[in-house]
């Protein structure tokens, strides 16, 4: 396993305190960028539906590319960067996914868009299990719910701010020129992190390079630990209904007659309201519980995936924040209780693991519904999305007594 360029360091001195810092700037930059490009491709799933006559099934189909490969890889990203150095595998990851997203704007078919997606969701594989891991690494336990919190905050700040630039955007320029240009701001951020991403002091190796001894050294099992498993199972719930949801939500809205700007307009509110949910559901989880935030937000998830096919347009774009903050705010008690749950020595895989079952049942959700949609209609399939989130608050009370034993239930 990876060991610590900076958590060692942090009683060190002046210097390497300074460098745990960059580091989580660095990471929680690197989480605003890959969440704002994977956002981002909300607002272009009705153009490119309109432009390719896609079903609502294709339209599942590209999300699942996306998010699909970005689950496939993250594993491979965390064994990866376990050889070679935190460092080259962000940096090319992020400038991957720029690449890819580039290509999207070119292209003329569905295979090839969904070609395009497959890469840039590739490169977007390794932000989440090596920027998170940077940050539970770098801070001190009793700071690290919080500075994971903040971590997941930054992200929301991407998925506020991408989408928000490509509705202005699209307003003068076309679709291609605005997805070009968006790409190019996260090649540039690949070297970027290549540059500031601090490197461990010493003539060796980069934050996170494995020795060959602790590279080999055999682990825990990581779902053996208690109630990592309903986390594992409550996150996939959480990340496959806000999937759902943000992939059809703008098609919903554009039936209802919403042009591509007020679709942005929507999804930024959405993504507004994320952005406070992480703020909110962070101290909430801790003064009332992970069981009684997890229920209140995907209830309020539920009410929103059924008030989204029915409500009028004026209605739904109301609501918009407020279903915003309940698809967003799970997530940060989710991510903050990994570490709680998990010992230092597997926590690596463990959010690796993590990411991988949540992204992937977020890949796999869109294609459901778009084929019940076909089949039936978007409010079935929107309704029927509001039912399966409401298992995941069940699933939460299995976190009971693990949580009881931390104490941070």
């Amino acid at each position: 396993m990876a060991d610590d360029a900076f958590g060692a360091g942090l009683a060190g001195g002046a210097g390497e305190a300074r460098s745990a810092r960059q580091a989580v700037a660095v990471a929680n930059g690197a989480h605003a960028v890959h969440d704002g490009l994977s956002d981002l491709l909300y607002v272009f799933f009705p153009v490119w539906q309109a432009a390719l006559g896609l079903d609502y099934a294709a339209v599942g189909a590209l999300k699942a590319c996306y998010s699909g490969a970005m689950a496939a890889f993250q594993l491979s990203a965390t064994r990866l960067a376990q050889r070679l150095g935190y460092t080259p595998v962000l940096a090319g990851g992020t400038v991957l996914a720029g690449l890819g997203l580039f290509a999207a704007a070119h292209v003329g078919g569905f295979a090839a868009l969904a070609l395009a997606l497959l890469a840039a969701g590739a490169g977007a594989s390794v932000q989440h299990p090596l920027a998170s891991d940077i940050v539970a690494k770098v801070t001190p336990a009793p700071r690290r719910r919080q500075a994971l919190g903040l971590y997941n905050a930054a992200g929301d700040i991407g998925k506020v701010l991408f989408p928000a630039l490509a509705t202005v955007a699209l307003l003068a320029l076309s679709a291609a020129t605005t997805l070009q240009g968006i790409a190019l701001v996260a090649i540039v951020a690949g070297g970027m992190i290549a540059l500031l991403l601090p490197r461990r002091p010493g003539p060796s190796q980069e934050v996170g390079v494995a020795t060959p001894e602790t590279a080999t050294t055999m682990q825990p099992s990581v779902f053996g630990q208690p109630g990592f498993a309903a986390l594992f199972g409550v996150g996939m719930i959480d990340t496959a209904a806000r999937a759902g949801f943000l992939t059809f939500f703008p098609l919903a809205l554009a039936a209802k007659g919403a042009s591509t700007a007020i679709v942005g307009l929507a999804l930024t509110l959405v993504f507004v309201g994320g952005a406070v949910g992480k703020f909110m559901c962070g101290p909430l989880g801790a003064r009332f519980g992970v069981l009684a935030t997890v229920a209140v937000t995907e209830g309020m998830t539920a009410l929103g995936a059924l008030a989204a096919p029915f409500a009028p347009l004026w209605l739904a774009l109301a609501l918009a924040p407020l279903i915003g903050v309940a698809l967003n705010g799970t997530s940060t008690v989710l991510y903050g209780t990994v570490p709680e749950l998990v010992p230092e020595p597997t926590r690596p895989r463990a959010f690796g693991l993590f990411y991988t079952g949540t992204i992937g049942a977020g890949a796999a959700t869109p294609i459901l519904l778009g084929l019940l949609g076909d089949a039936l209609s978007l409010a079935a399939a929107m309704t029927a999305l509001a039912g399966f989130v409401l298992i995941a608050p069940v699933l939460a009370l299995a976190l009971r007594a693990p949580l009881s034993r931390l104490r941070i239930s």
